[in-house]
C-alpha cells in the first residue's frame, strides 16, 4: 500500500504556551523530516501545519496530542488536508491569529 503525501493542520489547546511546546513540535518535526510549521497563538493554542506520508503525520499528531511533559493538552482539532508541497523545512514562526 502506498503512503500517500497529505498535510496536518492541528491546533493544540490547554496549558500548550510557556512549556516548550514549540521546541516539542519542532524537534520533531525535524526527527520525522516533515515540511511546515508551528507557531503559538494570540489566544493560547499552539497551531502546527505539516506535509509528509499521511503515516508519519500521524505519529507527530500523536506526539502532539502528548506534547511535553510540563503541557496539559485539553483538545486537539485536527484538518487533513490535499498536499500542496509550498511548506518551508519545518520551522518555527511567530505568533500568528
Amino acid at each position: 500500500m502506498q503512503d500517500t503525501n497529505q498535510r496536518l493542520h492541528a491546533v493544540i489547546k490547554g496549558i500548550v504556551q510557556g512549556v516548550g511546546f514549540r521546541f516539542f513540535a519542532y524537534n520533531h518535526g525535524k526527527i520525522l523530516n516533515l515540511r511546515g510549521w508551528v507557531r503559538n497563538r494570540y489566544n493560547g493554542d499552539v497551531e502546527v501545519l505539516a506535509e509528509g506520508p499521511r503515516s508519519v503525520l500521524e505519529i507527530l499528531l500523536q506526539k502532539l496530542q502528548t506534547g511535553p511533559e510540563l503541557a496539559q493538552v485539553t483538545d486537539t482539532e485536527v484538518e487533513w488536508q490535499p498536499y500542496q508541497g509550498d511548506l518551508p523545512v519545518f520551522t518555527v514562526l511567530t505568533t500568528g491569529s
